[in-house]
């Protein structure tokens, strides 16, 4: 086992993330194993990148614990994004206008500017779809930790 400390549910979700991240094609392996070779793989990549003077985003070097939320952003973002990768492995629900409207209606609070003014429906209609994407995503995760238990 790697020195990686997660109490059991830290470890069911990323479970739970990891097969999903392997049905969408974002992964070819959902283990803690394909993790940590993929985190020293990136480790590697960005050594020789700074040996090589090239500029680098984020960190020099990935913790074991940082790329498993790394990671786990990434399947995420991909999956929200609509990513071409994740199209071809998944058929997303349609999202309505109908729905987005209801969505932005219930949650006006989260499309306020400072001053409270709120933004308009056609300001934030993008951020609605991704934010409907990432409950479906949650929903999908739930979906697998109950195959799980």
């Amino acid at each position: 086992m790697h020195e990686f400390i997660m109490d059991r549910k830290e470890q069911k979700q990323l479970k739970a993330e990891l097969i999903f991240a392997k049905r969408l094609g974002l992964t070819e392996y959902d283990t803690l194993d394909g993790v940590v070779s993929r985190c020293e793989k990136e480790n590697q990549r960005r050594k020789e990148m700074l040996q090589n003077g090239e500029i680098i985003y984020g960190p020099e070097h990935f913790s074991l614990p940082a790329y498993v939320r790394y990671e786990q952003t990434r399947f995420r973002l991909d999956f929200v994004s609509e990513s071409e990768k994740v199209k071809k492995n998944y058929s997303y629900q349609r999202i309505s206008e109908k729905e987005k409207q209801a969505f932005y209606e219930a949650n006006r609070d989260l499309f306020t500017r400072y001053h409270g003014d709120c933004f308009t429906y056609e300001e934030v209609s993008v951020i609605i779809r991704k934010r409907i994407r990432e409950m479906e995503y949650d929903k999908e995760i739930q979906n697998i930790l109950c195959q799980l238990n």
